[in-house]
C-alpha cells in the first residue's frame, strides 16, 4: 500500500477571523504542498480543514501518518468523535458538536485510508511542521 506522511497546520488572524489552512504531502521522493484561505473561521476550522484537504489530495488508498500541532483535532477524531456518533453528534453535555460537518467529513476520509495520528508542538523547529505554518500563512495572505 501507498506510504503518505502528511503535516498540516491551520492559522486565524482573530479567533474568529481571517484564517489559512496548509499541509506538506510526502508520497515517495515527492512533496506536494497545498494551502487556502477563508475570510471568516475559527483556528479550529482551520485545523481540520488542512487535514480533510490533504486526505482529498490522495488519489488512492493508503496508509497515512498524519502530524499536526492540534491536539484538537487529534483528540477529536482518535478519542472524542466514538461518543459523538453514539450521541448523535452531540457531546456529553447535550449541545451539538461545533463544526460537525467537518467532524463527519474527516472522519469518511479517514476510513478510506489506514491513518495513524501523530501530535507535535508547533513552533519548534519541526521543517515539515514550519512549512505547513507558512504555507497556512500563505492562505491567509493570498486572500
Amino acid at each position: 500500500m501507498n506510504q503518505v506522511e502528511i503535516f498540516t497546520d491551520g492559522a486565524c488572524r482573530g479567533n474568529p477571523g481571517i484564517g489559512g489552512w496548509g499541509a506538506l504531502i510526502r508520497e515517495a521522493d515527492s512533496e506536494n504542498l497545498i494551502y487556502g484561505g477563508e475570510l471568516n473561521t475559527t483556528n479550529n476550522i482551520m485545523e481540520l480543514t488542512a487535514a480533510i484537504k490533504a486526505l482529498e489530495f490522495l488519489k488512492v488508498s493508503s496508509n497515512v501518518v498524519i502530524t499536526t500541532d492540534s491536539k484538537y483535532v487529534i483528540q477529536g477524531i482518535t478519542e472524542w468523535i466514538h461518543n459523538w456518533k453514539e450521541r448523535s453528534w452531540k457531546t456529553a453535555s447535550k449541545k451539538p458538536v461545533l463544526n460537525k460537518e467537518l467532524w463527519k467529513e474527516l472522519d469518511r476520509l479517514t476510513n478510506l485510508h489506514s491513518v495513524k495520528w501523530k501530535w507535535i508542538k508547533g513552533h519548534s523547529g519541526h521543517r515539515e511542521n514550519e512549512i505547513a505554518d507558512q504555507l497556512a500563512n500563505k492562505g491567509i495572505d493570498e486572500l
